[in-house]
């Protein structure tokens, strides 16, 4: 017997002999009657599971669980989508460009979808659109069941999600109808997800950051927790339990400032190490709480502090003797209110604190002397005594001219607005919500996630939202925005918030680090030129002379490459030729390197981060702004 194989189906087959009985099983199973497969040349195309005859929608549920993307449905006549990816950057609209006064195009209001829909948030319309078409008001298909079936901005946040596996893919429509034969044209243009930038809304009240700076024990952290007290922020329990406290430990005085100083060593010490954070609220603003450090020793957690500031809050003490030991040449006095000014702060409330001291006890005389003293020393550092200097004598301890009018059996001749009112009343200040997203990050931790703190100088971040940390170019996204110690969906510029960062660990974020759009980046280098005024430096500085540069948070090692031009300080003209050496009170644009790449840009560009101070040895020894990147 020999046993070939058929071509049809390969099973091995006889040509003689008697058939076993394992073979006979085998063949036992076929059809042998069976009728020979006939393809249907007039079959309706293939249509894929999730929508119906024609390319409408009936539901996404399909596409979403296996990862296909949007149904091809969801735009009609299209043949791929712009969709809001994290690795597609540059594909997606900025909130610059959507929210600018001229934006690039402006898309009608039935093109947009709404961020709060993108991200979940209930809303009371959806609405996607295309070039051709307009799908809104009607409902996309109809089930089997006659029951409408519309998308929910949640499904639109699954379909951005699921699409990140497979963003290179293209989906293509089928013909509209039976009617109709698939054409091969040309593929028609893009239709782009355009997501609108979240408006404040009526309710949000403007935050203001105030810095409060001054020399050691004039008395900041002690104000700053009284206020806390009187806006409800710090309950009487709470404040009777430091009292109990300090009382322990003989610092029967220092117990509102516990309000602030929550760190162990700065209680027992009294000394503010690092720039306190708190928070309160008005009827008209929020308002946080920057408790910036007085020690000589502390300046440089000092200057982080005054970059995010607002409006500085300057703290002398009235007392005899406390007043000249801040403002002499070597008191935090002066230096706090040159170094708030260079960080971009434009305006100053003096406190003169201690008023009801015995050795003061609430005389007019003391406070004109005070305020004599410090006018034209304040002048000189570029603050306008008739716009920019507001005087306010008050009590800390006591609480007195903080909150409320103080009493006029005390102090007649005072008839100003208290410190809280004043702050009310002062005019709103400029916001550039809809600039390119830039938050300096002042501080990091680790809680469930690594959780990052600064202020938002410009632009606005949702949660959900894609960003890049500079200048290590890591993308993360924002699992959550904090302000005030709540949970929110929005920060704005000027908010100083805490993130919740997903896809960076906390060790890989330092001091100084820049969150930004993917789109819309801040610039990173090493090299660049400024124009630096030498303050204070007992010899002359040369090329290869180096220091610590102070650059919005950012703290770097830096070191003079050339001096390019030497400046006349009256006239502001240029000295010919090139300076071999530079020394104090003048003015020289020089070519700097920094030991590691930061983030900064020209002070044209965006002066917050353009503005720097030089420190070495524990002195600040020059200011200036960067003109040039290279």
């Amino acid at each position: 017997m020999s046993i070939h194989r058929d071509p049809w189906d390969g099973m091995p087959m006889t040509t003689g002999g008697n058939v076993t009985g394992d073979l006979q099983s085998h063949f036992a199973g076929f059809n042998v009657q069976a009728m020979p497969f006939i393809p249907n040349v007039n079959a309706q195309p293939f249509v894929p599971v999730g929508t119906s005859g024609g390319g409408e929608h009936q539901h996404p549920q399909a596409y979403y669980e296996h990862g296909m993307g949007l149904p091809p449905g969801l735009y009609p006549n299209q043949q791929n989508v712009n969709r809001m990816t994290p690795s597609e950057e540059g594909e997606v609209d900025s909130w610059e460009d959507i929210a600018s006064d001229e934006p690039k195009s402006v898309p009608s209001t039935s093109d947009v979808i709404t961020s709060s829909e993108v991200l979940g948030q209930p809303s009371s319309e959806t609405t996607i659109s295309d070039s051709t078409a307009i799908v809104s008001n009607e409902p996309l298909s109809s089930s089997p069941n006659n029951q409408e079936e519309t998308y929910t901005s949640s499904d639109i946040r699954g379909a951005q999600a699921m699409e990140k596996s497979n963003s290179d893919s293209q989906l293509k429509t089928k013909a509209s109808n039976s009617n109709q034969t698939s054409p091969s044209s040309t593929p028609l243009p893009k239709a782009k997800l355009v997501v609108a930038a979240p408006q404040r809304s009526e309710a949000d009240k403007e935050n203001v950051n105030i810095v409060f700076i001054g020399h050691v024990d004039a008395g900041k952290s002690t104000i700053g927790g009284h206020i806390m007290y009187l806006t409800g922020q710090v309950d009487k329990r709470t404040l009777e339990k430091y009292e109990r406290e300090a009382k322990e430990k003989n610092r029967e005085t220092w117990y509102l400032s516990w309000a602030l100083d929550t760190n162990l060593e700065e209680r027992e010490k009294g000394k503010t190490v690092e720039t306190g954070r708190a928070f309160f609220d008005t009827e008209k603003k929020r308002y946080t709480i920057l408790d910036a450090p007085g020690h000589a020793g502390f300046v440089s957690n000092m200057i982080s502090g005054a970059a995010q500031g607002d409006i500085g809050i300057l703290v002398i003490s009235a007392r005899k003797g406390e007043f000249e030991t801040g403002f002499e040449r070597r008191g935090q006095t002066r230096e706090h209110a040159m170094l708030v000014k260079i960080a971009g702060v434009r305006h100053l409330v003096v406190l003169i604190n201690k008023m009801d001291d015995p050795t003061v006890k609430w005389s007019e005389e003391r406070y004109e002397e005070c305020k004599t003293k410090l006018t034209p020393f304040l002048k000189t550092v570029g603050f306008n005594p008739k716009t920019d200097i507001y005087y306010i004598p008050v009590s800390g301890l006591a609480g007195t001219n903080l909150k409320y009018d103080v009493d006029s059996s005390v102090c007649p001749w005072f008839e100003g607005s208290p410190f809280i009112k004043y702050l009310d009343d002062f005019p709103s200040i400029p916001r550039d919500d809809g600039g390119p997203l830039k938050i300096p990050i002042v501080d990091k931790y680790k809680d469930m996630g690594t959780m990052v703190i600064g202020i938002i100088q410009s632009g606005t971040v949702t949660r959900g939202q894609q960003l890049v940390v500079l200048p290590n170019k890591t993308p993360v996204e924002v699992l959550s925005v904090i302000r005030s110690e709540e949970e929110v969906h929005a920060g704005y510029s000027g908010d100083n918030i805490k993130l919740k960062l997903k896809g960076v660990e906390e060790e890989d974020v330092s001091q100084g680090f820049v969150l930004c759009e993917p789109s819309v980046v801040c610039h990173t280098g090493k090299l660049f030129d400024a124009q630096i005024i030498i303050l204070e430096h007992k010899s002359i500085i040369c090329a290869g002379y180096s220091a610590v540069i102070h650059i919005h948070t950012a703290v770097e090692e830096v070191q003079i490459v050339s001096l390019i031009g030497l400046y006349d300080k009256k006239t502001g003209k240029r000295i010919p030729g090139r300076p071999r050496f530079v020394k104090q009170d003048q003015v020289v644009v020089a070519r700097l390197e920094t030991t590691g790449v930061i983030c900064l840009e020209t002070f044209n560009d965006f002066p917050r981060m353009a503005r720097f101070i030089l420190r070495d040895e524990g002195k600040t020894i020059a200011i200036g702004k960067v003109l040039k990147l290279m």
